[in-house]
């Protein structure tokens, strides 16, 4: 080959320097073609590299740890509760799983049943907090603008009857009333005869005086003595507790200003949250009983006199307000309490209560996947009868469910994978 090239270029110049141009073009081919090849390579690589990643993310799913309901591709809050939604891992889902021996199983007394429908509406147990009853708040209020020159009650809680000595007030407008109503009786006494109706007269500024907070007492303690202090006492119109003292003494008061707030403490609220979901359970015209942690064995029975209209957004919670009876004053606002309320019967998948383990924060129960072969499922609960308790979302009719030895189980699935937590879990 190479004495063809030489031939063929035996009419050039250079013809010494041809064999060696050529084998300078094929090298160049054969780099440019490797060069192709890496770059070609590299490309593949990152595609695939990409591929992955995508994968991986659709591995990725988040969902609410209260509501394992909502499940969604991207990070963001439960449109629920507003809580952070958790990431899972649809590989770890099988990490649920729990496979146990012959004699794990003996041994721990694994018992199951299957979850079926039953009747159910014993009753529907809320917290609650004690507050004051307000339609038994009474206010005291200035009936006319002056100076507080003494208060006789200073203190919150202190307990004031009906006709005490509540507040002194120097009021210049109510001193000059009292001498229009002197001047008025004065001129009846001595022009009594006359044309002019001071009947009329003194009647219109006792009118005024009462008006203004003077009692019917003190108006005729006044035309008896014919001299009037520069202050004037004021009296409680009710009986109960200082609940609100916005005033101290020496401050002036304008007119409808809130001298003191008094709390009849007869009876009391309790006032009870119920989520949107128990809503269609309660009985509202059925009888409450108030259980109080803080007075064990006390049970307080009363009836719902108010459900909130409207539900928090939220939260998702709708307020009840239980009146109960107080009339040995045991009980004090503020105190936290239980509101147990009758509830409507109807048909729900139950299990045993021992069957649902319990956080505060959620609810879980084993769920037999193959022979002894168990997995963790979240569930939402709802009424509890009994020893029973409704299951609402989690499971289906027929799963057969881990109902003695749940807490052993979940001990086990603790001592062999180090976590106890419900993240990878999806209904």
């Amino acid at each position: 080959m190479l004495q063809n090239i030489i031939y063929y270029g035996a009419g050039s110049r250079n013809t010494t320097q041809l064999p060696l141009r050529v084998s300078r073009q094929s090298a160049h081919r054969t780099l440019v073609r490797l060069f192709l090849y890496s770059a070609l390579l590299l490309l593949t690589a990152a595609c695939k590299n990409k591929k992955q990643v995508a994968a991986a993310k659709t591995e990725i799913y988040y969902t609410c740890s209260m509501h394992p309901q909502i499940v969604q591709e991207k990070p963001g809050t439960c449109p629920i509760c507003h809580m952070d939604l958790i990431p899972v891992n649809r590989s770890d889902e099988t990490k649920d799983e729990i496979m146990l021996s012959d004699e794990q199983v003996q041994l721990g007394n694994i018992q199951t049943d299957t979850l079926g429908k039953a009747l159910m509406g014993d009753k529907v147990v809320l917290t609650a907090t004690l507050n004051f009853d307000e339609m038994k708040v009474n206010t005291v209020s200035a009936r006319i603008t002056g100076r507080i020159d003494r208060l006789y009650f200073k203190n919150t809680g202190d307990f004031v009857k009906k006709g005490e000595h509540l507040f002194d007030l120097y009021s210049e407008e109510l001193n000059t009333a009292k001498q229009e109503y002197l001047a008025a009786l004065e001129r009846q006494q001595t022009l009594g005869n006359s044309i002019i109706d001071f009947k009329q007269l003194l009647q219109s500024a006792k009118n005024k005086l009462l008006l203004w907070g003077v009692s019917e007492a003190q108006i005729d303690a006044l035309a008896k003595t014919k001299q009037f202090s520069p202050q004037t006492a004021f009296y409680s119109t009710a009986t109960g507790y200082v609940t609100e003292l916005p005033v101290k003494e020496g401050q002036y008061v304008m007119e409808g200003g809130v001298v003191v707030k008094l709390a009849d403490l007869s009876t009391l609220w309790a006032e009870a949250q119920v989520y949107a979901s128990q809503l269609a359970s309660v009985d509202y015209q059925g009888v409450a009983t108030v259980q109080l942690p803080d007075m064990p064995g006390a049970a307080i029975t009363g009836k719902v006199t108010f459900a909130n209209p409207e539900i928090s957004t939220d939260t998702r919670i709708n307020l009840l307000r239980i009146s109960i009876p107080n009339s040995s004053n045991q009980l004090k606002p503020g105190m936290p309490a239980y509101v147990v309320l009758k509830s409507r019967v109807g048909d729900a998948l139950t299990l045993p209560i021992d069957a649902v383990l319990r956080n505060g924060q959620m609810a879980m129960v084993w769920v037999q996947a193959a022979n002894n072969t168990y997995k963790r499922k979240m569930v939402e609960t709802g009424l509890e009868s009994g020893d029973r308790i409704e299951i609402r979302s989690g499971l289906q009719n027929g799963d057969v469910v881990v109902v003695s030895g749940a807490y052993l189980l979940n001990s086990e699935y603790v001592f062999k994978k180090g976590s106890a937590t419900m993240e990878g879990h999806k209904h």
